[in-house]
């Protein structure tokens, strides 16, 4: 298999410099600039900017002593702090900050700094609640804060990057966060987005060198929690786990907290810890109970216990209205797996539908469409799409979609190159992943390569013994269908041992 080249990292759109007038003077010519920028916002956001005073009610800031006005306040400070600091937030003081900061630009259209927070709370926003539709504002806002801003502008940079890490558009995460970094060296957001970008980009060392410059240069709990993920995709589960504790303990907020829980909840269920995924994921959902993921999460859990008719009431409610396509994938397969499948096809047909809203907001739905047309639908057209991603941005998690993809289609020798791109550190991969064991090791079941076939099945069922409702007991099976290993399949150098006898 010919690697393609990697695309060089998109350059971000050029943004015009505006100079303020000087000498007191009013900035005539950026004051429309503004305006304009206001204009286009659209949507709520833009609605809510551009109204008259008195279409405003929900905007106005509370009079001084009034109830709830201090409340208000200190949930926007927290809010203000997280974003800034590129930690997770709670979505109401998101919702009091946002609020904020539409009025601070709509008084002070010029005020860079405001737009960047803006732009950088409607990302976060997006985030938290699974919601898509405010990223193409979000980048209007950033996009303003540029051009009011051209210069050192490292606030509304790494929001950018944000951005393109939300939208699974590595490449351009990268180029925004190498030039925040340059803006900023040491800022501990920027180092955690430059790891994303690298890590769908596939570029394992990038990572490790960025990992290692983040923990010089930061050591918060967020700094840990980065650490944790880099340490488990590398399969050194202790060291993950002590980092996560470690970020628990000294998380500052309810949110930030939650989100390391949910982290360390999922690294608990991977390993077949079910009790203790359990206790995170309920202790996460205490803190943070919106947390779609810790829902999920537990939604998984149940499923794993074998408790199935509460697994997907926890579904339902981590998908609420605007569920994420990997959820609908996860709650489909469940069914599947049950024998329900017309719930099951109700799910995956959810899957694309919400893909087209993502793609609308600009987020890259390539992925979770392959793994979905793979399985469940046309297989051919999951290499079609596979392939174009694989040559945008040739991520590990990619390189094992596009490998199950050929195989499904009956291409399985070029099958098995991908796949062992995916699991072989010496190939570019190497993440310790249970589905991309378990890939691999039907891929060269069906080729005839009993040995590895076994010991690539037996290690996705070490890695997370209930890592799929589907999948799992599929392992289980073909192991079974493969037997005990006989001689001829030990590695070269490995005495067997034999009967006395003969």
């Amino acid at each position: 298999m010919e690697k393609p080249a990697r695309t060089p990292d998109p350059a971000p759109d050029p943004a015009p410099a505006i100079h303020p007038a000087r000498g007191g003077r009013p900035a005539r010519r950026t004051a429309a600039r503004i305006l304009v920028a206001l204009a286009v916002l659209g949507g709520a956001a833009g609605a809510v900017l551009l109204a008259r005073p008195a279409e405003r009610p929900a905007l106005r800031p509370s009079a001084p002593g009034a109830p709830g006005a201090a409340r208000a306040a200190g949930l926007t400070r927290a809010a203000l702090d997280a974003v800034t600091a590129g930690v997770p937030a709670a979505l109401p003081g998101l919702t009091e900050l946002i609020a904020d900061r539409e009025r601070r630009v709509r008084a002070h259209p010029a005020d860079a700094r405001a737009w960047a927070v803006l732009g950088a709370a409607y990302v976060e926003r997006a985030r938290h609640t699974a919601d898509p539709a405010g990223l193409p504002a979000a980048e209007r806002a950033l996009r303003t804060s540029l051009r009011l801003s051209p210069e050192h502008n490292a606030d509304a940079t790494t929001a950018l990057a944000a951005l393109a890490v939300e939208r699974r558009d590595f490449p351009a995460a990268r180029t925004w966060a190498q030039q925040a970094l340059a803006l900023a060296p040491g800022r501990g957001a920027t180092y955690a987005l430059l790891i994303d970008a690298c890590t769908g980009m596939g570029d394992h060392k990038a990572v490790g060198r960025y990992l290692e410059q983040s923990l010089k240069a930061d050591h918060s709990p967020a700094a840990r929690a980065r650490a944790a993920a880099v340490y488990r995709d590398r399969g050194w589960r202790e060291d993950a786990a002590a980092q996560l504790t470690d970020a628990v303990a000294a998380a500052t907020g309810p949110a930030e907290r939650a989100a390391y829980l949910e982290q360390s909840g999922r690294y608990a269920w991977e390993r077949g810890d079910l009790d203790e995924a359990q206790r995170s994921f309920t202790a996460a959902l205490r803190l943070d109970p919106a947390r779609r993921d810790a829902l999920a999460g537990r939604a998984r859990t149940l499923a794993s216990l074998g408790r199935s008719a509460e697994a997907v009431a926890a579904y339902r409610r981590a998908l609420g209205d605007r569920p994420r396509p990997e959820h609908l994938l996860e709650l489909g397969e469940l069914y599947e797996s049950l024998g329900q499948d017309g719930p099951a096809e109700a799910q995956y047909e959810r899957v694309r539908e919400r893909a087209g809203q993502e793609e609308a907001a600009g987020v890259d739905t390539a992925l979770v469409l392959g793994r979905l047309e793979a399985d469940h639908g046309d297989p051919e057209e999951a290499v079609r799409g596979l392939r174009e991603e694989w040559r945008r941005q040739p991520g590990t998690a990619v390189a094992d979609a596009l490998g199950w993809a050929l195989h499904r289609a009956g291409q399985d020798q070029e099958a098995l190159e991908f796949a062992t791109t995916a699991t072989e550190e010496a190939q570019g991969g190497g993440v310790r992943d249970a589905l991309y064991e378990f890939h691999r090791g039907a891929i060269e079941a069906e080729l005839g390569l009993t040995g590895p076939a076994r010991r690539h099945l037996e290690q996705a069922l070490r890695t997370a013994p209930a890592f799929s409702p589907l999948r799992a007991p599929e392992a289980g099976r073909a192991l079974a269908e493969l037997g005990e290993p006989v001689a001829a399949e030990a590695p070269a150098g490995v005495e067997v041992a034999t009967d006395a006898t003969g």
